[in-house]
């Protein structure tokens, strides 16, 4: 499968079930995952093998996982159309959010870094706070700070946005700024990567989404294109930077 094919199977997945996702992820061949937890506090967790690994974030809920009774008569069928994916359904969208996300992470699952995949994101980031709260996790959650440079949330809407919020550095900030060409809007908000922060910095890039959480979203593959060849770049480069919260190591 070509990148739109793979991009296409993870929207094609129903909107209200977040599993399919997770038993894609758990395919993978050769991998150490770590799968834990039951919906909406879950997580899956694929070591990386590079000495200077980052983590890659994204989540595999919907705004519409759980939360409203599909009609029996809804469909869930996406439409392309010059160069863009939306729904023919006039209840919910295509799932872009973090669908698209996911398929980023997907298709750089064999580059050597970490994956992380959260359920619950939409629900006040029920599975991040999991991973990091709960004394079981407590491997993963010093982990994740300890044993990665920094990390990349791919869940953000727009095209050439990245965001920061409270866990990123100036120095980080200006990294990701030349590095993506994207720039930064505000600090405002929420995703997961604000709980799973300790000790590295973290970023949310721009996946091609727009009108999220509503029957009109839609996702420009051209910009979800542009934000996965990145990411192939940076994260195929040598001596990635260990970024943490108020200094640099090398």
């Amino acid at each position: 499968m070509n990148d739109i094919e793979i991009l296409k199977k993870f929207l094609e997945v129903p909107l209200e079930n977040s599993e399919p996702i997770f038993q894609y992820f758990l395919s993978i061949p050769d991998k150490e995952i770590v799968f834990r937890g039951e919906q909406p506090e879950r997580f899956l967790y694929i070591r990386g093998q590079r000495k200077d690994k980052v983590l890659l974030v994204a989540h595999a809920d919907t705004v519409w996982d759980n939360s409203i009774e599909i009609p029996e008569n809804a469909k869930h069928e996406l439409i392309f159309s010059n160069g863009v994916f939306q729904s023919s359904s006039s209840v919910y969208g295509i799932g872009a959010d973090d669908r698209a996300g996911c398929a980023i992470l997907w298709l750089l699952k064999d580059l050597g870094h970490s994956l992380l995949i959260t359920d619950g994101e939409e629900a006040g980031g029920l599975g991040s706070s999991w991973l990091m709260s709960d004394p079981k996790n407590s491997d993963i959650a010093d982990e994740i700070n300890t044993q990665h440079q920094f990390m990349i949330q791919l869940d953000r809407r727009h095209g050439s946005d990245f965001k920061c919020y409270s866990v990123g550095t100036d120095e980080f900030r200006n990294y990701v700024q030349r590095t993506t060409g994207y720039t930064e809007p505000d600090r405002f908000a929420y995703t997961d990567i604000v709980t799973l922060c300790r000790e590295i910095t973290g970023v949310n890039l721009s996946v091609g989404y727009r009108n999220e959480h509503s029957h009109k979203e839609n996702l420009f593959v051209d910009e979800w294109l542009n934000t996965l060849n990145i990411c192939r770049k940076w994260l195929s480069g040598e001596d990635l930077p260990r970024i943490l919260l108020g200094k640099t190591s090398a």
